[in-house]
């Protein structure tokens, strides 16, 4: 323990010593530690003056989430939703001297997506059929044992049965965690509409989701708030 004790007192110093020798270096790390902390839309601006580790840092923030989102609105389709992902970033970097920093990056983000979606739907009509291979509940378990995680891994195996406009509204709500005004934004409609796109794409979904039959009105309110 002591061993260990010494090595990191040791690799502290050593850094240390290395900021002290390259104060540029010193700086650069600086910068890099403040842009972690940038708002989305501080960092577009350090991208649109052509800062690459602006860029990283956004990356960093929202690739994952970007990829999970084509991946799952493009029929489940890994190498398509990579692709889909590098363009998008790539329209992020190209339109970012354009970007208007008043708007909410995040909404922005995704209506490019969006339109990404529409355009790949319209260049392919076979979509992937439903896989509806769902398990069965156990007989003796308790609907007020389900929570709210349970209830949205049950509705991702249920997505690829909805048509494209109710599949991006419930992908967005419930998976991107998006609020109802930001998806408004994101598709370009109403909040009414999104929430009627959820009230109903749920009472359609009614008898896949029996199982939470007891809890399903408590999830609709919460989700819908």
């Amino acid at each position: 323990m002591g061993s260990l004790c010494y090595d990191y007192t040791r690799i502290v110093s050593f850094v240390a010593g290395v900021f002290e020798r390259n104060p540029i270096l010193a700086v650069l790390m600086s910068m890099m530690r403040n842009l972690q902390h940038q708002t989305d839309e501080a960092l577009m601006s350090e991208i649109a003056l052509k800062n690459h580790r602006a860029f990283e840092t956004l990356y960093a923030r929202y690739s994952k989430l970007v990829f999970s989102y084509f991946y799952r609105m493009l029929w489940k389709n890994r190498e398509l939703a990579n692709d889909m992902t590098q363009e998008l970033f790539t329209k992020v970097v190209v339109n970012a001297p354009s970007f208007n920093t008043a708007r909410p990056f995040k909404t922005w983000m995704y209506s490019i997506a969006h339109n990404m979606c529409k355009n790949e739907y319209a260049k392919n009509e076979i979509r992937q059929k439903a896989q509806m291979n769902i398990d069965q509940i156990e007989k003796n378990q308790s609907p007020f044992h389900m929570d709210l995680g349970a209830f949205k891994q049950k509705l991702e195996g249920l997505l690829q049965q909805l048509d494209e406009v109710k599949k991006e509204t419930i992908e967005l709500r419930f998976f991107q965690e998006l609020s109802v005004p930001e998806i408004a934004t994101a598709m370009n409609c109403s909040e009414g509409t999104v929430k009627s796109r959820i009230f109903y794409t749920l009472k359609d979904l009614q008898k896949e989701l029996v199982e939470f039959k007891d809890i399903l009105g408590l999830i609709i309110i919460f989700i819908l708030s």
